[in-house]
């Protein structure tokens, strides 16, 4: 990085950032009020708790200066929607988070009440303190001081678009977003839901795989079955289902779907060097999982089989006897639930339908196959050459002095990919959490040597953005 161009970068943002620091008390005493809202989802008891954490996003946008905030109706719980255009011929950034959170089940787990913000060991623990509300927040904050610093002016224009569904799926939101595409219309999307790969290691999340996934039920005779009686002269429907799970890979855990890998680019150099740049310690994870060796598709590290490789998984596998002891018996039925991770090109009703031939090609006689859909998501992918992503870069190394880690999540966040096929404009996944914050556990927390740096960036990465042109 260019000494010049990070010391005018300081001198442009000066005064922005000490004003985060002159306010950071205040700050979280208000973000402590945003996290006491029980805002669950998934719990229709909460609804009303919803309804007042999204009033109070709106409250506060209309607070820090964002004239133009409103609550919309979805069908689901109400989205947020801000809007700040202090120049036409500026950028615009459309914000992306939710104001929604996790249950905190089980209670008993918790050190503290998991709605009552504690700060121990400059941690800030509550429920949402990272996932999400505590990095929407800091959105919002350093929007204020950089119209409090700048005479009401920005160097970017601001949407911001904070859902209430994010943990129960965004079911309403596609819908939402392709209905106001007008409106949100912009030259980027971020989004802050994600985590550094380490501590004080800047990262940036520039690709999400999708998901695809099918049931496969097996069926035999019309009732168990005696297996002296019956066994050796009827199929039974558990080696079916075993024969048909052992037909999807092949030695080298290589998929054998037909056409499963017809879609995907290959990796550029780059790519698979700054993938290799990731820091892992392959001893210590197999140390934390408690197992003896990692496997997977051969010819790519774990890095890349995790986050850039599709894969075909059994996540779970039933059918027969199940109780104490051993009943002798042929089982009638056997079920496999099937998930694939999804990258790039890759259209998950394409694979559903390859999934779906596969099981059939490959089933053996005598027994009755049903393939059930489970759900689908769209991969995502910002070339992590992008000017957007490389300027996001440039502001997480100006503040924490470290090359930025570029990776793709191994999971899929459907609405993402949403977002990316409606809208079709650069997405920059920079989220200041850290890997062990128990987002979705008892005593999740946010480090607050993030809260006060992660502003500190954005900041940076607003005035930088000024420049872009998409």
């Amino acid at each position: 990085m260019n000494d010049n161009n990070v010391e005018r970068g300081f001198n442009m943002e000066l005064e922005v950032i000490n004003y985060l620091k002159e306010n950071r008390e205040r700050h979280l005493e208000e973000l402590k009020q945003f996290l006491a809202i029980p805002s669950i989802s998934s719990l229709s008891e909460h609804h009303d708790d919803t309804v007042k954490a999204a009033e109070w996003v709106k409250d506060e946008l209309v607070k820090i200066g964002i004239e133009k905030a409103e609550i919309m109706e979805t069908g689901g719980k109400p989205v947020v929607y801000g809007e700040l255009i202090s120049n036409e011929q500026a950028p615009t950034v459309l914000i992306y988070g939710h104001y929604d959170v996790q249950p905190v089940d089980p209670i008993e787990l918790w050190e503290t009440d998991p709605f009552t913000a504690t700060i121990r060991d400059n941690k800030l623990y509550a429920r949402g303190a990272t996932d999400d509300k505590g990095q929407v927040f800091m959105h919002l904050k350093v929007i204020e001081a950089i119209l409090k610093t700048n005479d009401g002016k920005s160097p970017v224009n601001f949407k911001l678009l904070i859902e209430g569904e994010e943990e129960i799926g965004s079911p309403t939101l596609p819908g939402f977003v392709k209905e106001h595409a007008d409106m949100l219309k912009a030259d980027v999307i971020v989004v802050s839901d994600s985590a550094l790969v380490e501590r004080g290691r800047p990262t940036i999340t520039y690709g999400l795989r999708g998901l695809a996934g099918v049931q496969i039920d097996v069926k035999g005779a019309n009732s168990d079955l005696h297996s002296g009686e019956y066994g050796g002269g009827v199929v039974n429907p558990i080696h079916a289902l075993v024969k048909i799970l052992d037909s999807f890979r092949d030695e080298n855990n290589k998929v054998l779907v037909d056409g499963f890998y017809d879609d995907i680019p290959p990796l550029s150099d780059d790519e698979r060097e700054a993938l290799a740049a990731v820091p892992f310690n392959e001893d210590q994870l197999k140390n934390d999982l408690g197992v003896e060796q990692l496997d997977g598709e051969a010819g790519y590290t774990y890095i890349e089989r995790t986050s850039v490789r599709p894969t075909l998984e059994i996540n779970g596998m039933y059918g027969g006897f199940q109780g104490e002891g051993i009943k002798t018996v042929l089982p009638n039925a056997a079920t496999a639930k099937i998930t694939c991770r999804l990258v790039p090109n890759q259209n998950p009703d394409k694979i559903v339908e390859a999934l779906t031939k596969h099981v059939y090609d490959n089933a053996p006689t005598g027994v009755t196959i049903e393939v059930t859909p489970f759900d689908k998501g769209r991969p995502f992918v910002t070339p992590f050459d992008h000017p957007v992503i490389q300027m996001a870069a440039d502001a997480y190394e100006t503040v924490y002095k470290k090359e930025t880690a570029y990776i793709r999540g191994g999971g899929s966040i459907p609405i993402v990919a949403e977002l990316d096929t409606i809208l079709n404009v650069p997405i920059v996944l920079m989220g200041f959490g850290l890997p062990d914050e128990n987002l979705h556990a008892p005593n999740e927390h946010f480090n607050l040597e993030n809260f006060d740096l992660g502003m500190e960036t954005l900041a940076h990465y607003w005035f930088k953005l000024k420049t872009y042109k998409g």
